[in-house]
Formats: structure tokens, sequence, C-alpha cells
């Protein structure tokens, strides 16, 4: 046999190796995983820990001291945790927050920021509900976790996460699902233990899993109603549940579980920003303001910078540093941000004369302890019984990436702010 045709003969036993893999770890047909060939993780890669990254969308801060969490309390006791909360970027919204999280960017320099914005550059919009621009890497800036392992040759996957549907800095994660809204908990659970459960060759050793009941019942009903109550204890139950599979599991795997933001109940009606101000040389995007000219925008600012207490106006050089809202056209010019947990929009253009939920987010997290998220970590890689003060989200990347021993660019994220979490400095 001479060398080139073995070398294709090799190829195409991994290439079924890999298929047969990829369906061993498919748990449904319901919800079905889509494979990337990338290959087998390296012989370097493979002898690395694992990290299930959990997300819990919309789990306030307090919620397990509101509501009762005795599954996320013991998952504190013997890691880390955050007890007055993670704060989440500027806007305190799904995919920005999600994001920002993956890339170790703010959404300023990952120009995801918000979840529906245009693009004055592009002349287009991106919506966080329109599967095409989701999916679309063009929009995306920075390095997914997902993206940075598989640079390396480690395997991954995401059941579910903003932007994972996505190809971003040439990469996708080797399985990855197409997002679906009511997938069962326990159907999530199945499946990251059936990859976690795949020959060493296929394993991936990083894996996103992202459960959104919690969002939903805070939006629906308020963050203080009895339905808010027992989705939490729904949601911990699961997670106590996946906790309790990954235990069993002979490998080194770290658990971190996160949320995106908060959530509060929200007051009054639309405050609509063109009865303050002339939108007319604006592309406007929910309470984003696009002008089409600098003397709209300036004219713009003067007429909404004291038009009520309930929001303020900024030209966008000019907003405060801490939110890091104003390195990017997609942020628009003037920012509007609300005082408030009240309803901004730009105009009334989708005809809706009442807010249709009962708790809102989006805030400023600085201002509002209510946007804070939880943070959770444990595992042979975390230290025991750590607490830790309120930090900024985009600081998880290099944390998870210093587990994984993965060389990280040029990002946001501070590594020292969670290096004393960490068994090995």
């Amino acid at each position: 046999m001479n060398s080139k045709f073995a070398a294709t003969v090799a190829k195409s036993i991994l290439a079924v190796a890999l298929i047969v893999s990829a369906n061993a770890a498919q748990t449904n047909t319901t919800y079905p995983v889509i494979a990337v060939d990338h290959g087998p993780n390296s012989p370097a890669q493979q002898s690395k820990p694992y990290v299930v990254l959990v997300s819990l969308d919309g789990f306030r801060y307090d919620y397990p001291q509101k509501y009762g969490a005795p599954h996320l309390d013991a998952i504190a006791q013997r890691g880390a945790s955050a007890p007055d909360g993670m704060y989440p970027s500027y806007p305190s919204v799904t995919f920005p927050n999600h994001y920002a999280i993956i890339t170790g960017l703010y959404p300023e320099h990952t120009g995801i920021v918000a979840n529906k914005f245009y693009d004055p550059a592009r002349h287009e919009r991106y919506s966080y509900t329109d599967a095409k621009s989701v999916s679309d890497g063009t929009w995306y800036s920075g390095v997914p976790l997902w993206s940075l392992a598989e640079q390396q040759s480690m395997r991954t996957a995401c059941f579910f996460w903003p932007a994972s549907e996505a190809e971003i800095a040439a990469q996708r994660p080797s399985f990855y699902l197409l997002y679906e809204s009511k997938v069962p908990s326990e159907t999530k659970i199945n499946q990251v233990v059936a990859w976690l459960n795949l020959p060493p060759a296929q394993r991936p050793h990083f894996i996103t899993v992202y459960f959104p009941e919690v969002d939903g019942a805070g939006h629906a009903f308020g963050p203080d109603s009895p339905l808010t109550a027992a989705a939490v204890k729904d949601l911990d139950n699961a997670v106590g549940r996946l906790d309790a599979a990954l235990s069993k599991l002979p490998l080194r795997i770290n658990i971190i579980i996160i949320a995106d933001h908060g959530m509060e109940t929200t007051q009054g009606d639309w405050i609509n920003l063109d009865a303050y101000a002339d939108l007319s040389n604006f592309e406007t995007d929910g309470a984003l303001l696009y002008p089409k000219s600098e003397e709209a925008a300036q004219k713009a600012y003067e007429q909404l910078r004291s038009a009520s207490p309930k929001f303020k106006a900024y030209r966008r050089r000019d907003v405060p540093p801490e939110l890091h809202y104003s390195d990017n056209p997609r942020i628009g010019d003037p920012v509007v941000i609300a005082t408030g947990p009240y309803w901004i929009r730009a105009r009334n253009d989708l005809n809706e004369p009442h807010p249709h939920s009962l708790g809102q987010h989006g805030y400023d997290p600085y201002r509002m302890k209510s946007m804070r998220a939880v943070f959770y970590a444990a595992g042979p890689d975390i230290r025991p019984h750590t607490t830790l003060p309120p930090f900024d989200n985009v600081s998880i990347y290099p944390m998870i990436a210093k587990i994984l021993d993965l060389p990280v660019g040029t990002i946001d994220g501070d590594p020292t702010v969670l290096a004393g979490i960490l068994t090995k400095k």
C-alpha cells in the first residue's frame, strides 16, 4: 500500500468514526445535533479538563435567597460564587451578554450592541429573532471560546448559545443545535452526558447549555410573581440533576453557572422619544437612534437631554465610561439610557399601545442592582468555599481559557479578577 493511498484510507476511517460518534451522541430525534468534522481532539488536548458552561437566562442574582435554590447553594458551598451578583455588560439583554461572556469583549467591541440594531455601514439590520442574521458570522467580532478551542484542535459542543449557529473566527462548534425555545431540561441534560460519554478523540472539552425558562417567567409575570418563584425552583432542580449526572462521570469536569442579566418590575407606559425630538432624519431600532447627519444628531441630543427625568441622553462619545458603550456606530447617536425600569422606544412603529410584559431588563447594571446576574463555579479546578465581590462578566472568558490551557488574544476581560478561585494559579 503506497503512502498516499494509506493516508486516504486512514482519513476515510476517521471520517466514518466521527460520523458513528456523532450518531452515538444524538440522544433524541426531535432536536437533531449538527456535527461538524474538525477531526479528533489532538493528543495534547485529550488530557485536559472539561468545562460545562450553563446559562440560566434572566436568573437574577438574589433569586436563590428570595425563592430558595438548594442545588445552587450546594454548588456554591463546594466551589465559588458571587453572592452579590455579577455585572452584565450594558445593555443588560440576552444576545449582547451571552456573546460578551463567550468572547471576553464588551458589546461595543463585539458589534452585538443590542438584541436588535441597525448597522449604518452595512445598511442592514440585525435581529435576534432573524435566523439569517443570527447565523451570519460576518456580524460578529471576537473569538468565541468554542472557536478558540477548535483552533487548538480541542472539540466543543453547544446545546444552544447565542451565535453558536454561526461560523465565527473561521470555526463552528464540533456539535451544535439550531435554537428551539421549548426543549425539555431533561433532553439537554441527557445530551450533555452523551457528549461526555463519547470516546476521548471526539469528546468535547468545552460544552455550553442554555435554559430560558426563568427569563420567560420574569417577563410574563414579573420577578416577584409566584410563577417566577416556581420557575426558579424547577430550574434549580434541573441544575441539580445535571450536576449529579456530571459527578458520576470519571472525568475532570468543572461546571460554571451564570446568567446573562437580572430582571425588574417595569413602571409606566411607553415613552416615545419622537414626542420630544425630531427624528425625521433618523433610522431607528427600538430606542437606538441613527442620524443621517451630524446636525440631526446634535439637534436631537439638545431636544432630549433635559426632556424627562426617566432617561438621560448622551452624545455617543460622552456615554459614561463604565458602561463601555461608545466605541461602535451600531450603538447610534445620541444614546438614550433609562434612569429606571421604564419602557423606552424611538417611535411607535410596532403599533403596541401598551407594554406587553410585567418584567424587563436592559438597564444600567451599575445603577440598578436588580440587573445583576448569578455566578457559580465548582469542580476540581475551582477552589472550594470561595466568594467574590461583583465583577464584570467579560472576565469569565480568561478564567475558562486558563482552565482549558488555551491561549488568549486581546480581550476586555481581566484575567486577574477570577484567578483567585482557581486551584492552579
